[in-house]
């Protein structure tokens, strides 16, 4: 056996003993396609052992390891990578990337059978997809749904060097197809395990939009994707999120919560930015008046928005100045601005009472006005008292009412 033969040829040595103290000898079993890190224990002009422990070895094609002078480019001593092929009697085949070495249909055949990754080089495009020279004469086929690359790089990446996964063969090596797809997948899958030991709750995070729905946007936070809700976009309301942000951009976001038996993620732009309810008892204390536009009309009242993110509500029993009515809508309408009176403030609930300013009781700082004079400009908005829009809507049903 070869490995009696190096063993002998080697008993005594004290480099050979420096080099393998530090590894364990334990013998173990390989799975096909299995990757290890191996020291490189002797080269032969045919072969290069490595040491797999148990006081047992493995060997690569010497060809695998050649530079372009045609010298191998290891020493003994050195550690590489290499894929477990398979054991013929008492010896154990391994392999590195089966693209740096011409051999074999049958090498070609184990990395298909087990999903070793081969480097191939993309020789041109074709019809589908693009040619690619594996192995070093092999020809081989990858669908453009299979390489992982947008549109825009396909003039880019003639000549390139990368990985794939034999995911066909027919046998001869006449029939190839490649796919990059199980490489990313696999790379992805290591960045998500190296992100879940770093990522925490409460923790800000920079992302990238890779797309937006009606309920929130999905964002990159380097391979791994988390979900911004639509109610985490801001403070204030949020109608349509493509207001507020766009595909491509990036945001500084914190993770609000994560659930990896799910693989969720969530995050909010909301709460990297000071939450508007910090300091609202001390910008609306009880008995002040302010202006605000009516941001929804529900059966039991109306909500009035007095800046992004502080609404408060004005019960449907303080609309009808005595008036019955059914839904606030029959006197008001959404985005009418309204000067109020805040009744009640409870921070810790984030909730605001309010009620209808009286005609005398209006709000007389010309500059808190003005801050509202463009929007109700841009909504086509009375300025006029909820006093004179309730007279007029109830004169009307009066007239109606008496009307033979």
């Amino acid at each position: 056996m070869k490995e009696d033969k190096f063993m002998n040829e080697n008993a005594g040595s004290s480099t050979f003993s420096e080099l393998i103290k530090n590894y364990d000898f334990k013998e173990k079993n390989f799975r096909p396609g299995e990757k290890i890190e191996a020291l490189i224990i002797k080269i032969t002009e045919e072969w290069i052992f490595i040491d797999l422990g148990g006081k047992s070895e493995g060997c690569i094609d010497t060809s695998e390891l050649l530079n372009e002078e045609g010298d191998v480019s290891v020493k003994e001593g050195d550690v590489i990578s290499a894929y477990f092929l398979s054991a013929r009697q008492s010896e154990k085949f391994f392999t590195t990337k089966l693209g740096n070495t011409p051999i074999a249909t049958d090498h070609l055949h184990e990395a298909f059978r087990n999903e070793i990754p081969v480097e191939g080089i993309i020789e041109k495009e074709v019809k589908g997809g693009f040619e690619i020279r594996i192995a070093g004469s092999f020809r081989a086929f990858c669908p453009y749904s299979q390489l992982c690359i947008e549109k825009s790089d396909f003039v880019e990446i003639k000549g390139k060097q990368l990985d794939f996964i034999v995911i066909e063969f027919d046998g001869n090596g006449k029939n190839i197809i490649l796919s990059r797809r199980p490489v990313i997948d696999k790379i992805k899958r290591r960045e998500k395990e190296e992100l879940k030991k770093t990522l925490k709750e409460g923790m800000s995070v920079t992302g990238k939009v890779a797309s937006i729905t009606d309920f929130g946007a999905f964002i990159d936070i380097g391979g791994i994707s988390g979900l911004l809700p639509i109610s985490e976009v801001s403070w204030g309301r949020v109608d349509n999120i493509k207001d507020s942000i766009s595909e491509g951009e990036e945001l500084r976001l914190e993770i609000i919560r994560l659930d990896w038996e799910k693989d969720r993620i969530t995050l909010s732009l909301k709460s990297t930015k000071p939450d508007p309810w910090i300091s609202a008892e001390k910008n609306y204390q009880k008995g002040a008046f302010h202006r605000g536009v009516i941001s929804k009309l529900t059966k039991f009242g109306a909500f009035v928005t007095l800046k992004p993110g502080i609404d408060g509500l004005i019960h449907i029993s303080q609309i009808g100045k005595g008036q019955k009515i059914k839904h606030p809508s029959d006197v008001l309408s959404e985005k009418q601005i309204v000067t109020v009176m805040i009744e009640n403030i409870d921070s810790e609930k984030k909730r605001i009472s309010l009620r209808f300013a009286e005609k005398e009781e209006q709000l007389k700082d010309e500059t808190r006005q003005d801050d509202w004079k463009t929007y109700g400009a841009g909504s086509g908005m009375s300025m006029g008292t909820l006093g004179d829009v309730l007279k007029g809507k109830l004169k009307k049903g009066v007239k109606s009412f008496n009307k033979p």
